[in-house]
């Protein structure tokens, strides 16, 4: 399971004109889900996202995570982010998960998320979507579990 996640000072995500998920200063994470992923990934990076240290201390320092400062989390599914990009100019999508198992596991990852953090907003798995953000930073990571 993949997370590109960002710190944001604000983002949201937009399907079919409405804002379907928003926060504030927090995380913006993109979710790719792969083939051979499981709840056990979603558990693991679920824990990685809410202790990850990427906001600053008092020093300026990225010694806090989003557990600590009570931030945002917006999830969004992405299955680009499974694209084998290797060779070619085209991206073969061989090692993403399948529409059923992609979804079943993100839906896992944000039941995780709500039941251990707040808040917690979301995109919506296949639909054509709009991400506005104002990264932090920039402070963006590529976590895989």
């Amino acid at each position: 399971m993949i997370g590109l996640l960002q710190r944001v000072s604000q983002a949201r995500v937009d399907a079919a004109g409405q804002t379907i998920g928003a926060i504030e200063r927090g995380l913006l994470v993109l979710v790719g889900i792969q083939r051979a992923d499981s709840e056990s990934n979603s558990v693991r990076l679920l824990d990685r996202l809410l202790g990850y240290r990427v906001f600053a201390d008092a020093a300026g320092r990225l010694n806090l995570s989003l557990a600590s400062v009570g931030g945002g989390l917006l999830l969004v599914p992405q299955f680009t982010l499974a694209a084998d990009t290797r060779k070619g100019s085209r991206a073969s999508f061989s090692s993403a998960a399948d529409r059923e198992t992609g979804q079943r596991l993100f839906l896992h990852l944000l039941e995780l998320a709500r039941s251990r953090h707040s808040p917690v907003a979301c995109g919506r798995f296949g639909a054509d979507m709009q991400v506005t953000l104002t990264n932090d930073g920039p402070v963006t990571f590529w976590l895989e579990s």
